[in-house]
């Protein structure tokens, strides 16, 4: 559909008909005619003749150029927003709940070519965006105001990690409808979920168009199920009518996928399930699972404690009768760890050869010299050593002891009680804090500590009495933890009870230098939550601290972000989470009420100014006419020969084209996806220099070593595909060449740091790729390498990953005034550069998100300024002005 931006001109068209007549009646200019000698034309009649007609092609073609340029200053627009029925105010609602992340730039693209059309059509506009705010603020109606002034409501608009609130929603619409009566029409760009009394509220007041993407559906990540040896994820769906594939991520803290999990849908399935299998090392590195290019808080599912398996060592006093039931040395420690850890047996050397996070002594003395070596060495690297005293400890004390011993004490004994003793509340700095004491579990025997000045610091648990039962110690960067009682019910009947069980699991969680969190009803506050997008960001200004049952059940809203929670005065480390789909219930279609009109929103709607291709179209067909008017008058022959000149062969204008301006090139790899990605990437990097800088970049342009000059371009980008050819003699000689008369070469391979592992094969595709080129001794761009200060200081030089070396030639080499004919790293610069044709960035900053994205920019203006400078800034005269800059 196309309108006019100014219609008004459209009047102009009315006088073409007076255009034809003047053009009609105008004859063409005389042409020169050779006559016989005056005397003979001397006696001839005169006669009057009529003036030559303008040819009628001629007229045709004039008549149709003024019509174009008319038509073209009336600005016509191609696909003008969406079309919406009925008359008065349009009212925009916008669905901002968690369903809307996905497809949130064409939501918003739609809503703003709704309010432009509806400003070019005069009319009125108001927005209702359906979800709290994040500030717990209940939805309400914005307007009417004009549409050009809702813009930038919308614009402010951000998609939320918690469902929208149809009933608040329809609330809010009640009471604007009551204070504005009167016909209007509605355009709801709906996330597609069932939203009740919202959308026959809508129906009711005026003529209804939806806008939802049809083909894609509304996907849940469900809270995933632990099993010793895998990781179960589920993922749920609104059903469609054909097959449908998807893959869930497994990524660290660092951003990097460590494992992919692909589920596939049947036709009109709502629910698919997967398992991910990583080695034990691995899978507790694992932070947050993500479903594959789909961004929203519901896709996204964080890993704490809970769902990290640690590998546990047991070492019993005696290997015989250790697992004997209800009297095993390691019997109910093996039951108690058993579905939360990884139980390794053997001996102690096999033990400590692979890597073990704690290490339980079960009433087992360690014996002097090498083994008391090697246990001490394991500590103090980081080791969590957890031991059972019983008699066998009491007889034999060793130097692997927080505490000094003193002596047993049992009940009837020498050293006696009258009666079996409780435990008392665990101190407030106690790792065991906030867990609640069975009132059964008493204690019958255990083994004394020395009365020391620091006895109660190292105290975790005491008895009722004030003895230590729990005590540890410090040591380098590992613990020595203490039970003053074995780790059977011989002495006590604290391994029979649900305590045991969560103190053994504080311990396990304090070997990934964890401080214990409660547990019980002592609340979390939060620390980190989930935005629209499913990025990490500050918790909202809403967010308050929840109970740590609740984190299983409940909904997330601004109250409750999902997110990480922790303990405040606790060791930042501890973190408990709160996801988006555990609460969430299996997400419904939403039923289209009858009359409403149906718009598809699988597409983001442009729209296309047509007057300056129909401007263009004028020009054509004046020139055209201008050659016409010069070919009747005999005046062709001299231009077509300039004509021909400035017509040159295509060939030789893109040959050319690099000496007319300053521009970036590209090395073409053959993978046309990956030739694309450089491409975007460069003209976002030529735009935000030609932006932020003096220089002025043109379209970057695709070369072939070899079939190319060179010569013209300051820097050649070349991303290295894993099944890139190896280059010709031609390019090597090429390439060579380019780096000895000054020019750089930045090679990427597209997998360090947060991208390790992204593109396999491409380090050995580059050993290939350069094996014949005269490339210098490579070290680490150092903190004063030039690179980093030669337009923006720089402490870091990520792209698109962050992480890993970059790599340039030694300081020490002065070929070509000391700058580096070569760049060579793996943070894929062009995928954090790329944009699309409306400017947006196309790949995400992985994990550092909008500030890695800018720290890629500036690397990226260094990167031209040195390339088009040299060492300039590295000139002794510029230190005072850096050191300034710097603050020093």
């Amino acid at each position: 559909m196309i309108i006019f931006a100014a219609p008004w001109l459209l009047l102009a068209l009315l006088g073409l008909p007076i255009l034809y007549w003047l053009l009609r009646v105008t004859p063409p200019q005389p042409r020169p005619q050779s006559f016989p000698a005056i005397e003979l034309l001397r006696d001839l009649p005169v006669t009057e003749e009529s003036p030559a007609r303008t040819p009628w092609w001629v007229l045709l073609m004039r008549i149709a150029a003024a019509a174009l340029l008319i038509i073209g200053l009336a600005r016509p627009v191609w696909g003008p927003g969406p079309e919406t029925a009925g008359q008065g105010p349009l009212l925009l609602v916008m669905d901002d709940g968690w369903a809307s992340g996905p497809d949130w730039a064409a939501r918003m693209a739609s809503g703003l070519a709704a309010l432009d059309r509806a400003a070019r059509e005069g009319r009125p506009a108001a927005l209702l965006a359906t979800a709290p705010s994040e500030t717990a603020a209940a939805p309400r109606v914005l307007g009417p105001m004009p549409a050009t002034d809702l813009r930038s409501r919308l614009l402010a608009l951000r998609p939320k990690p918690w469902p929208s609130d149809p009933a608040a929603a329809t609330a809010a619409l009640a009471e604007w409808r009551a204070a504005n009566p009167g016909p209007l029409s509605t355009l709801h760009i709906t996330d597609g979920l069932e939203a009740g009394p919202l959308t026959t509220a809508l129906a009711a007041a005026g003529p209804l168009s939806l806008m939802r993407a049809e083909e894609r559906p509304r996907r849940v990540l469900a809270a995933p199920r632990a099993e010793p040896d895998r990781l179960h994820v589920t993922l749920r769906q609104t059903p469609l009518p054909i097959p449908a594939q998807s893959a869930v991520l497994a990524r660290t803290a660092d951003g990097r996928a460590l494992a992919r999990a692909a589920l596939s849908f049947a036709p009109g399935a709502t629910e698919a399930t997967a398992a991910l299998e990583l080695p034990l090392e691995i899978r507790n590195q694992v932070v947050r699972l993500e479903v594959e290019n789909e961004a929203g808080a519901a896709g996204v599912a964080l890993l704490d404690e809970r769902f990290r398996r640690r590998p546990v060592g047991l070492l019993p006093g005696a290997e015989e009768g250790a697992d004997a039931p209800l009297i095993g040395d390691v019997f109910y420690l093996d039951r108690a760890l058993s579905p939360y850890a990884e139980i390794r047996r053997g001996t102690l050397d096999a033990l400590l050869a692979r890597p073990i996070a704690v290490l339980v002594l079960a009433d087992r003395p360690v014996t002097p010299g090498r083994e008391e070596q090697l246990l001490a060495q394991w500590v103090q690297a980081g080791g969590t050593l957890l031991r059972f005293a019983g008699s066998r400890v009491a007889e034999r004390p060793d130097g692997l002891l927080p505490v000094q011993l003193r002596a047993e004490r049992a009940l009837g004994g020498g050293l006696t009680w009258e009666q079996a003793q409780s435990l008392a509340p665990f101190p407030d700095t106690s790792p065991f804090a906030g867990l609640t004491i069975p009132s059964e579990v008493s204690i019958e025997r255990q083994v004394l500590a020395e009365p020391t000045a620091r006895l109660a610091e190292r105290s975790w648990a005491r008895l009722a009495d004030g003895t230590p039962l729990v005590t540890a110690e410090t040591r380098g960067q590992g613990r020595i933890i203490l039970f003053h009682i074995t780790a059977t019910a011989e002495w006590s009947n604290l391994p029979l009870s649900g305590l045991f069980v969560q103190m053994l699991r504080r311990v396990v969680a304090l070997s990934a230098g964890v401080a214990g969190a409660p547990e019980g009803e002592a609340p979390l506050a939060p620390v980190e939550s989930l935005d629209g997008f499913g990025r990490a960001v500050a918790p909202p200004p809403a967010a308050a601290a929840i109970a740590v049952p609740a984190l299983e059940t409940t909904i997330p809203s601004p109250r409750h972000p999902p997110g990480w929670y922790g303990t405040p005065g606790a060791d930042a480390a501890f973190r408990r989470a709160l996801n988006l789909g555990a609460g969430l219930p299996p997400p419904m279609l939403g039923v289209v009420p009858s009359g409403a009109r149906m718009l598809p929103l699988d597409t983001v709607p442009t729209e296309r100014d047509l007057g300056p291709w129909l401007l263009a179209a004028a020009l054509i067909l004046l020139a055209a006419d201008l050659l016409v008017s010069l070919r009747l008058r005999g005046l062709l022959v001299w231009r077509a020969a300039a004509l021909a000149l400035l017509l040159a062969s295509p060939a030789q204008a893109q040959d050319g084209a690099g000496a007319l301006a300053t521009r970036l090139a590209y090395v073409v790899s053959g993978d046309s996806a990956l030739d694309e990605l450089q491409r975007q990437g460069l003209v976002g990097l030529s735009d935000f220099v030609n932006r932020r800088t003096a220089a002025a970049l043109a379209e970057p342009m695709a070369v072939v070593p070899g079939e190319t000059d060179l010569a013209f371009f300051p820097l050649l980008y070349w991303a290295i595909s894993p099944d890139a050819p190896s280059p010709s003699a031609a390019a090597l000689a090429a390439l060579n060449g380019f780096m000895r008369n000054g020019g750089i070469i930045i090679f990427d391979t597209r997998d360090e740091g947060s991208g390790e592992g992204f593109s396999p094969g491409s380090r050995a595709a580059l050993r290939r790729i350069t094996q014949g080129l005269a490339i210098p001794a490579l070290a680490p761009i150092a903190e004063d390498h030039v690179l980093r200060r030669a337009f923006y200081l720089l402490n870091e030089l990520p792209g698109r990953f962050a992480g890993g070396q970059v790599w340039a030639a030694r300081d020490q080499d002065r070929a070509n005034d000391s700058v580096s004919p070569v760049i060579i790293g793996g943070h894929d610069w062009a995928g954090a550069w790329a944009v699309d044709g409306r400017g947006q960035n196309l790949h995400a900053a992985i994990p550092g998100g909008t500030r890695q994205r800018t720290l890629a920019y500036r690397f990226g203006v260094n990167l031209v300024i040195y390339a088009l400078t040299g060492n300039y800034k590295g000139d002794q005269v510029h230190v005072p002005a850096i050191l300034e800059r710097l603050g020093q």
